[in-house]
């Protein structure tokens, strides 16, 4: 399991979330409250929106709360869209391009949660990816997968349908080839201008996710776990909803997956 915070508003310095707040996501890293385990070091990234369409991108192997580049440029860079992300490894191998968010285009993605068995059917997942996505391929995660399949079922016109579509894919063959849980997914992704978050599992336990509006900072996050231990406002995302954020505009909606 993993732990992630995302961030949508007036620009803002990436410390703001990652690493100034009393549970930072760099705390959450290694004293994580509302998780299977409580240390998630097996590397950490971030993906930013500035004046381009495309996102910057940071990411490496080291555990967050042991790596100063990470304090550095999040004390120096500021963004209006941000995804922030610390891995617990499911089983793929500690490396770069297992890290989350994955990026493709102007479109970024990280993922708390895993399709079950996911090593029995990797093949399959991969053959689901369209020929024109492939090359953006880079690691061997259940998570990487489920983005391209997303991107490949539509995302830029039908963001919760598309995703809808891919969860229920990647789920049935977890269902056909792999082990339970066949899905447990809290997920964040956006296109630049938006972002969108879903929370969703085949059986009873859905990883934590909350949302809150800052007025001091004008501003959304999306976290897996709340960023002060007395801070008011957190409204948890229920199982089985897909949020969608567009300036001060709130979209909650039912997610069913479905093929």
């Amino acid at each position: 399991m993993c732990r992630w915070a995302a961030y949508l508003g007036q620009s803002i310095y990436l410390e703001e979330i990652i690493s100034r707040p009393e549970h930072s996501l760099i705390v959450q890293s290694k004293e994580a409250e509302e998780c299977k385990t409580s240390t998630n070091g097996d590397g950490f990234g971030v993906a930013w929106y500035d004046s381009r369409p495309e996102p910057g991108l940071y990411r490496d192997v080291y555990p967050a709360w042991s790596d100063p580049n990470l304090r550095s440029v999040a004390h120096h860079i500021r963004s209006r869209l941000f995804l922030a992300h610390v891995r617990a490894s499911t089983g793929s191998a500690i490396s770069r391009n297992n890290c989350h968010p994955f990026t493709a285009g102007n479109w970024s993605f990280m993922h708390n949660g895993q399709a079950g068995g996911f090593a029995n059917f990797r093949k399959q997942a991969d053959m689901c990816i369209p020929d024109d996505l492939y090359q953006h391929r880079k690691g061997a995660t259940d998570s990487e997968v489920l983005f391209l399949m997303a991107l490949g079922e539509g995302l830029d016109h039908d963001p919760q349908g598309a995703l809808s579509r891919a969860v229920a894919r990647l789920e049935n063959l977890s269902r056909q080839r792999g082990s339970t849980p066949h899905m447990r997914l809290s997920a964040a992704l956006s296109d630049g201008q938006r972002l969108f978050a879903v929370r969703y599992s085949s059986d009873h336990i859905a990883p934590s996710l909350y949302y809150r509006w800052s007025e001091s900072q004008q501003g959304w996050a999306v976290v897996s776990e709340p960023l002060e231990a007395d801070e008011s406002g957190w409204t948890e995302l229920e199982a089985g909803m897909f949020l969608e954020l567009d300036g001060d505009k709130v979209t909650l909606t039912e997610f069913t997956p479905v093929i």
